[in-house]
């Protein structure tokens, strides 16, 4: 059974439009990612800031105990 050359480049058509619409939609959640991706990398940058904080307060206070 051979196929009508206009159905098949409609097809194609369709097909392209569907591949259009993937492709963006990847496009998107690859930003979505990148974003989420900084965002982790800043959390962890400011979970390592504060715990050097915590480390430098705890050696401060317990300076401060051994020279009482």
């Amino acid at each position: 059974m051979a196929m009508d050359t206009d159905t098949l480049k409609a097809e194609r058509d369709r097909l392209t439009a569907v591949l259009r619409e993937v492709e963006a939609g990847q496009r998107r959640v690859e930003a979505e990612l990148k974003t989420l991706r900084q965002r982790e990398i800043q959390t962890k940058r400011e979970i390592e800031a504060l715990t050097v904080l915590i480390e430098v307060n705890e050696s401060r206070t317990q300076e401060e105990r051994g020279s009482e």
